[in-house]
């Protein structure tokens, strides 16, 4: 049955009725106090969670022009995991595969065929112990596999399995090709495992997890190491995150000041970045400066934060978030990029990440070309996820659990 068009007129005026009772532009004018007055810095509990980092500054630059400019950096490559997605087997295991790649711009076909392949597995039996091993090596020496076996936990096995095989498989890769990288390095997604970090506040068992399991720390670990070994060459990397859901300003402007009509950190820098003349919208990129993060899941690889006691070498102070967020009015896409401030501190090197973030966004009208090749390279498209399926249901003698939802909308239905 579907929506008589009755029905899409009555729809239309419940939205209309809701309309009435939003005024866009005391959003804009509120956000602008924000702005001006909130973020130098913002402070929750003797913390800055939000401060400058050098001036605080909007920015506009013609789309045309950005893309025209010569590129700061020669060179870049790119670097991005999938996964199959959490699958319960009809034996008790539930099972995710992640796959990680790097590209590189211009292209190294050797290093594109490069993959590291993580599985991880969890078992309701408890008499179940999977023979992890060490990496294996194949495709000639070009990829590497392992399998590992989560900790246990009574819920949330979906989440567990597939944050341990996409950051586990995303940050080896990572290591293992740091080398290669002579310029800039961009993680598809933030700097640090924010799947994992997520676990703190979500749920006591998965709270748990972060300080009692070996394996989410050892993540943890390389990622710290690959900034260190970033810095020690001197090398810089950058996370670009295509879909910005933080709240942690949202949440401490509505404590300060009794109200943020914003649903996320995102929402309130489009409303500062979108451009009040509407003829400008086709022209102009825009973008904030950077700021140090100390909120949310960035605190705890923050000055504010022990990094989960994971041990770190360089000062805390360089391992923390730094960001800035561009918007795309052509698209009307948000993007935030982050860079650990070991190389933000510098305000030319500051310069020269953002201008390199504002051509590749003028020319793709996206990611980095570097990002979209690695999203390329590492994705698991639906008609191998089926394969692959079929393949793990053969040697797990087992068959895979489908819910109503998947049977009602086809498998490409996923929740976990």
């Amino acid at each position: 049955m579907t929506l008589d068009p009755v029905h899409f007129d009555g729809i239309a005026r419940l939205a209309g009725r809701i309309s009435r009772g939003v005024d866009t532009r005391d959003h804009r004018d509120f956000a602008r106090t924000v702005w001006n007055s909130f973020l130098d810095p913002l402070v929750v509990d003797d913390v800055a969670i939000l401060e400058p980092l050098g001036e605080q500054r909007r920015r506009a630059v013609s789309a045309e022009d950005a893309a025209l400019s010569a590129a700061p950096f020669e060179t870049q490559h790119g670097l991005d995991a999938g996964t199959t997605n959490p699958t319960t087997f009809t034996n008790g295991l539930v099972l995710d595969v992640a796959v990680a790649a790097m590209s590189a711009v211009p292209s190294d076909l050797e290093l594109h065929r490069a993959r590291t392949i993580v599985a991880t597995v969890h078992a309701n039996d408890d008499t179940v112990n999977v023979e992890e091993g060490d990496w294996t090596r194949f495709d000639a020496g070009y990829s590497r596999e392992r399998i590992i076996q989560a900790p246990r936990v009574d819920r949330f096995e979906g989440h567990v399995v597939h944050a341990l095989s996409l950051y586990l498989a995303e940050s080896e890769h990572a290591l293992e090709h740091a080398d290669a990288v002579t310029d800039l390095l961009v993680l598809d997604g933030p700097l640090y495992p924010k799947g994992l970090l997520e676990w703190t506040g979500r749920d006591r068992r998965l709270e748990a997890l972060l300080t009692e399991a070996a394996r989410p720390r050892d993540i943890l670990r390389n990622y710290l190491e690959l900034v260190e070994r970033f810095v020690e060459r001197d090398v810089p990397l950058v996370g670009f995150v295509k879909h910005p859901s933080s709240r942690s300003l949202v949440r401490a402007v509505r404590a300060r000041a009794g109200r943020a009509p914003w649903v996320d950190d995102a929402a309130f820098f489009r409303q500062m970045l979108r451009p009040r003349d509407e003829a400008d919208r086709a022209d102009r990129l825009t973008c904030t400066s950077w700021f140090v993060s100390r909120g949310g899941v960035d605190r705890e690889l923050s000055t504010a934060g022990d990094a989960l006691g994971v041990e770190r070498t360089l000062d805390p102070a360089a391992y923390e978030v730094t960001f800035f967020v561009v918007y795309d009015p052509r698209e009307d896409l948000l993007f935030r990029v982050e860079a650990p401030r070991a190389f933000t501190e510098d305000p030319d090197r500051r310069e020269r990440l953002t201008r390199q973030v504002l051509q590749d966004v003028a020319v793709g009208r996206g990611p980095p070309l570097a990002v979209a090749k690695a999203d390329e390279l590492a994705r698991i498209g639906r008609e191998e996820k089926a394969g692959l399926t079929e393949a793990l249901e053969r040697e797990l003698a087992a068959d895979r659990v489908r819910t109503y939802d998947e049977a009602r909308w086809g498998d490409e239905f996923v929740s976990y």
